[in-house]
């Protein structure tokens, strides 16, 4: 069942962690326009092209935090400094999606479609990587 878990948070990881890849080297996947690309995974008024280097990061940091859920699933490895990780990491992705159904971070990313593409699967999704990680850790501890 662990894997299982460990899987479900990874696989979205993993593609998230693709997609900013490929924007990081100047790919406009899945959306030709770049303007509109911006727009779709930014939301912030007068972006106009997904910055490469943030792109870069981002795409670590997401496959690093999917490489730790699969390490979570293993119980003889990291031991708590392992848990420590996997619950920060669980409390970010979980302060993302309530932060995204928040007015001041509505306020910050108003544009369209980023808006209505955070409420319905940005930031549910965050929540669901969140809850997971968290879960992952519980079930090391008992």
């Amino acid at each position: 069942m662990i894997m299982g878990i460990a899987a479900l948070v990874f696989i979205p990881l993993l593609a998230i962690a693709i997609a900013h890849f490929l924007w990081s080297i100047g790919r406009t996947w899945p959306i030709k326009d770049p303007d509109l690309l911006a727009r779709t995974v930014i939301g912030r008024p007068g972006v106009t092209r997904v910055p490469k280097f943030a792109s870069f990061v981002v795409a670590v940091a997401v496959l690093a935090a999917g490489i730790v859920a699969l390490s979570l699933a293993d119980h003889a490895a990291g031991g708590t400094t392992l848990n420590l990780i996997g619950a920060a990491i669980g409390a970010v992705f979980i302060a993302r999606g309530i932060a995204g159904y928040t007015p001041q971070w509505r306020a910050a990313f108003p544009g369209e479609p980023f808006a209505t593409l955070d409420r319905r699967n940005y930031s549910p999704l965050c929540l669901f990587i969140g809850a997971g990680f968290l879960l992952l850790v519980l079930l090391r501890l008992i």
